[in-house]
């Protein structure tokens, strides 16, 4: 499993977490279930229990708005 960090965006089915602040025995996240509106709550807990939440999750990596056009 890739090392957690500030910033990070990890998808789990039609869910994402992504790591608000990272401190040593903490993690704040917000949890988005639409990343189109990138609306979502907080939610502060240890590591353990985001390492637990996120199990077979992907670290996921947004694809840029300038990509998406140049894909098209």
């Amino acid at each position: 499993m890739a090392k957690l960090a500030q910033g990070q965006i990890w998808k789990k089915g039609e869910d994402y977490y992504r790591i608000v602040v990272w401190e040593r025995l903490r993690i704040e996240y917000k949890h988005i279930t639409d990343w189109e509106l990138r609306e979502g709550t907080m939610h502060a807990v240890t590591k353990k229990e985001f390492c637990r939440l996120i199990r077979n999750a992907e670290l996921w990596e947004p694809v840029e708005d300038e990509d998406r056009e140049d894909a098209l």
